[in-house]
């Protein structure tokens, strides 16, 4: 009787590593195999997942309305309630729960950060391919531009532009992208330098492909990965920003709930009542370290896999 042929490593065979299969038996891509071996960005994707489901399922975690203000949540000379049952973190000044004010939050930071980081991914991305692919007095002007940009301190720019517009949760994402560009702007072009000096590039020019053709077929694919990185460490800076404005008062404003505005609310209490500083305080710290984690690892494996 015919000998059954041992299975071939590197198949879906029972010798093959468990990690080395999906299902419908599709090998899963090096840089997600290599994501998922760090054990930091797995943390952080962790983070991750969780504040979007805090900010998703707010109104179904929040125990209470994050804008009621309870007559029994001060006590007889006024201070905030401290953690208990029906007040799971407390209470702030004004008698609202402090554990539903965190929650909705979060809705506002990952609003506020998405928003804003896209708009500065995406403004980033059109003005570094365009200096970087056309050149001539068009990069010229766009990175002088760019220099005079990277020259005002990012958070000093955003005060001075959220105090002369109208504060509001819009405004604040659009100031927040306007200076953040920068940055991605300067990565991209250089990046489109470096692509536009490659073989497939030239042969392109040199067989009469147009100019857009070349520039979406051949030059923005392989920007994606870098989008992609820009995409979610961006939105760690964002959400530190958007803390920052909304705590010196120049972010989103009362009453919608902010973790940089509880803490600016809750400062005179830090003493007496430090969990209205110390929760908020948490939230941005956990939330800003999960968004950094996973786009590190997320870096690291992208560029690992293109080395290859």
């Amino acid at each position: 009787m015919a000998q059954q042929a041992a299975p071939v490593e590197g198949t879906t065979g029972g010798n093959t590593p468990l990690n080395e299969r999906v299902s419908a038996g599709r090998v899963a891509p090096a840089w997600l195999r290599r994501f998922m071996k760090n054990g930091a960005g797995v943390t952080g994707l962790i983070g991750v997942i969780i504040v979007l489901v805090m900010a998703f399922a707010a109104p179904l975690l929040a125990p209470h309305d994050p804008a009621r203000q309870y007559f029994d949540g001060l006590t007889d000379f006024g201070d905030p309630l401290p953690p208990s049952e029906r007040f799971p973190l407390g209470t702030d000044t004004l008698g609202r729960d402090l554990a539903s004010r965190i929650l909705y939050g979060a809705r506002v930071s990952l609003l506020v950060g998405v928003l804003a980081n896209g708009a500065a991914v995406l403004l980033g991305l059109i003005i570094g391919v365009v200096a970087g692919y056309f050149r001539g007095v068009t990069e010229t002007i766009l990175m002088r531009i760019t220099d005079v940009m990277t020259a005002f301190p990012a958070l000093i720019l955003a005060i001075a532009l959220a105090a002369i517009l109208r504060p509001s949760l819009w405004i604040v994402a659009l100031v927040i992208a306007l200076v953040n560009w920068v940055w991605i702007a300067r990565a991209i072009y250089a990046q489109v330098l470096s692509i536009g000096q490659r073989e497939f590039v030239e042969a392109a020019g040199a067989l009469g492909v147009g100019t857009f053709r070349t520039l979406f077929r051949h030059i923005l694919p392989h920007l994606v990965s870098t989008l992609m990185v820009f995409g979610t460490l961006g939105i760690s800076t964002t959400v530190l920003l958007e803390a920052s404005l909304s705590f010196l008062g120049v972010g989103v404003q009362p009453p919608t709930p902010s973790w940089g505005g509880i803490i600016n609310e809750s400062q005179s209490y830090f003493l007496d009542a430090p969990w209205l500083v110390a929760f908020p305080g948490v939230a941005i710290v956990l939330t800003s370290l999960s968004f950094n984690l996973f786009g590190e690892a997320l870096r690291d494996s992208l560029d690992l896999a293109e080395r290859r």
